[in-house]
């Protein structure tokens, strides 16, 4: 007796093998779209922590170039690229400690940029004329997602207190 053979035999497997190809396919593609996701959550996380970082550090310096006005000249970014300029010894001292997250390393640099005060020549980075100067801060921790921020500030001056008038000086009473 001869057997015939079935012709459809092995076409259930090889339909189980295109199912579990297409749902094989399918996770994949579900996998890298939850990385690329994660990846972009962690770029968005660390730039928010950048800012952050870099605003600690204009925080920190506001009141040392405020006090020390005098300095503003020798303490100037005179580099037209400001990615090169670098935070001068001085002003890093005035600072004291950039390590925001005590892990023992700085994590933001500080500088200081003259503005356009130049009227009738070009602007020379090196002079300030006006007593405006941006205080920038850079935050280093994060590498990857560098962020800066800058603040426009002016030294007007201390007024004069005068004893009689309302108030006094520092409100303590006046003298009349």
């Amino acid at each position: 007796m001869k057997q015939h053979r079935d012709r459809e035999r092995g076409s259930a497997m090889l339909v189980t093998l295109i199912l579990i190809s297409a749902l094989l396919a399918g996770a994949a593609v579900l996998a890298a779209m939850q990385l690329s996701s994660t990846k972009s959550s962690d770029i968005t996380r660390t730039g928010m922590s950048s800012t952050y970082c870099a605003e600690a550090g204009l925080a920190a310096a506001r009141q040392v170039v405020a006090a020390n006005y005098t300095s503003w000249s020798s303490w100037l970014c005179t580099a037209a690229n400001t990615s090169s300029c670098t935070e001068p010894a001085a002003l890093a001292t005035a600072i004291g400690s950039h390590d925001i997250d005590s892990d023992g390393s700085n994590d933001f640099i500080v500088y200081l940029r003259d503005n356009d005060d130049e009227l009738t020549t070009a602007n020379n980075l090196a002079v300030d004329n006006d007593l405006r100067v941006f205080i920038v801060s850079r935050c280093t921790k994060y590498a990857e997602n560098p962020k800066e921020v800058e603040e426009l500030v002016q030294y007007s001056g201390g007024g004069t207190c005068y004893q009689s008038q309302q108030g006094g000086c520092w409100g303590n009473g006046n003298s009349n």
